[in-house]
C-alpha cells in the first residue's frame, strides 16, 4: 500500500502549480508514450511542466508524482512503488530528479518490462546520460531536452505578452511583430539580466542562482562523473575562470595549469559543464554532426548566468552568448571562419547598432545582427528578434 503522505505531497504541489503558462517543450512531448525522460539544467522548469501535465490531463486517482530524493525511498524502491501503484489502479507515475536515486536506470527498465500498462515520466539533470546507466534505456525511453526561457517565453511569463514563435527565415525577413510592445529594448535588457530562469519571478534571484551553480557543480556533475570533493572544487574553479574569459578559444594546457589537473581531464570537464547547462561549446562544422566538431570558443551558457557569475560582463560577450544560446534550440550553430556564427545556411556577424558590414562583404547569405535597434532592414536584423524563435 502506498503511503498516503506521497499523495498529500503531490496534492500540495498541484495546488500551487500555475497553468496559464507552459514551456515550449510541453506540446512537443509524447506524453502517451510508456517511458518519457525530460532532462535539462537546474531551474528551467522541468518539475513545473510535469506537475502541469498532471493537473491538466491526468486524474488524481490514477497518477502519482514523487521526487526521487523523498525520504520514502529510504525504505522502499522505485519498483516497490510501481508495483503498489498498479495494484491500487494507478496508470501514470511521474518521478522527478531521477538522478538522485541510485540504480535508477536498472529499476526503470524493470518497471518498463514488467508493467506495460504503466506510463512513466521522469525528469533528470542534463548531465544524465541514459546510455551510461546500469541498464540501457535508449531503446525504451523517449528523451527530451529542455533549456531555459526564450525572450518570447519571458514576455509571456513575466509580462503576459503573448506571441507565437517565429522561424529563422521569418526573423530574417523582418516578420517578427509584437503589437503590444512599442519599444522592445527595455524588456530585452531586463531579460538579459535574469529572464532565462523562470524562478526569477519568485525573488532572491542572486541567491537562487548561486544555489543552482553550487548544486550543479558540487553535486550533479560529481555524482554523474564519480568525482571526489577535491575534484569538484577544481571544476568550480574552472567555471570561475571561464566566466571571466568567455567567449574565448580554450587552451587545454593553460586551463590544466590554472586549476591543477592533468590536461587529459580538461576536455571531459568542459563537456560536463556543457551538459550541465553551465557553458556552451561552439564547435566548427568539419564533422557534419552536432557536438562532434573541434571546439572553437567557450561561452557561458546564457546571459543571465553570465550576470550571476561576473560583476561587470562585457556587452559584446552578452550579445554573442544570447544569439548562440537562443538559436541552438532549433538550429545547428557552428563557428564561422570569417565571422561569428554559421546557422541555417547563413553567416552571422553580431554587434551593436553601429556594427558595419565589412566582415561579411562578399559572403553569400551574410547577415548583420545589431543590438540596440528596434527594427531591421535588408541584411540587418535586430538581436532581440532571435529570442522569438522558440
Amino acid at each position: 500500500m502506498i503511503d498516503n503522505k506521497l499523495y498529500e505531497y503531490m496534492q500540495a504541489l498541484l495546488r500551487h502549480t500555475p497553468t496559464a503558462f507552459t514551456r515550449y517543450k510541453y506540446h512537443d512531448i509524447d506524453w502517451g508514450s510508456r517511458l518519457v525522460g525530460i532532462t535539462g539544467p537546474r531551474g528551467v522548469g522541468k518539475s513545473t511542466m510535469v506537475l502541469q501535465r498532471i493537473k491538466r490531463i491526468s486524474s488524481d486517482k490514477t497518477s502519482l508524482y514523487v521526487s526521487a530524493d523523498n525520504i520514502y525511498f529510504a525504505n522502499h524502491s522505485l519498483t516497490d512503488l510501481a508495483d503498489d501503484l498498479i495494484k491500487e489502479g494507478g496508470s501514470h507515475l511521474y518521478i522527478d530528479e531521477i538522478h538522485k536515486y541510485s540504480g535508477w536506470s536498472r529499476e526503470l527498465k524493470q518497471i518498463y518490462d514488467t508493467h506495460p500498462q504503466l506510463n512513466v515520466v521522469f525528469t533528470g539533470s542534463s548531465v544524465l546520460d541514459i546510455k551510461r546507466g546500469e541498464a540501457d534505456l535508449s531503446r525504451r525511453a523517449l528523451m527530451y531536452e529542455m533549456q531555459g526561457l526564450s525572450f518570447r517565453e519571458y514576455l509571456k511569463l513575466f509580462h503576459n505578452i503573448d506571441s507565437r514563435a517565429y522561424s529563422l527565415d521569418e526573423i530574417l525577413d523582418h516578420k517578427v511583430i509584437i503589437p503590444e510592445i512599442e519599444h522592445p529594448l527595455p524588456l530585452f535588457r531586463d531579460y538579459l539580466l535574469h529572464g532565462y530562469y523562470p524562478f526569477a519571478l519568485e525573488g532572491g534571484f542572486a541567491q537562487r542562482m548561486a544555489q543552482v551553480v553550487d548544486q550543479t557543480v558540487e553535486v550533479d556533475i560529481p555524482q554523474y562523473a564519480d568525482m571526489k570533493a577535491a575534484t569538484a572544487r577544481k571544476l568550480k574553479r574552472m567555471l570561475g575562470i571561464l566566466a571571466e574569459l568567455a567567449p574565448f578559444k580554450p587552451s587545454i594546457d593553460n586551463l590544466a595549469t590554472e586549476i591543477g589537473v592533468s590536461k587529459n581531464n580538461v576536455p571531459d570537464y568542459l563537456v560536463y559543464l556543457e551538459r550541465a547547462g553551465m557553458i556552451g561549446l561552439l564547435r566548427d562544422d568539419t564533422s557534419g554532426m552536432r557536438n562532434l566538431g573541434k571546439v572553437e570558443k567557450v561561452y557561458i551558457d546564457n546571459p543571465s548566468l553570465i550576470n550571476a557569475l561576473t560583476s561587470a560582463p562585457n556587452i559584446g560577450n552578452i550579445r554573442e552568448t544570447f544569439f548562440y544560446n537562443q538559436m541552438r534550440v532549433n538550429q545547428r550553430v557552428c563557428a564561422s571562419k570569417v565571422s561569428d556564427f554559421v546557422a541555417g545556411g547563413y553567416t552571422f556577424e553580431i554587434g551593436g547598432k553601429k556594427k558595419g558590414r565589412q566582415q561579411i562583404e562578399g559572403i553569400d547569405n551574410g547577415r548583420i545582427v545589431r543590438d540596440d535597434i528596434e527594427s531591421g532592414h535588408g541584411i540587418v536584423v535586430p538581436l532581440w528578434c532571435f529570442g522569438m524563435n522558440y
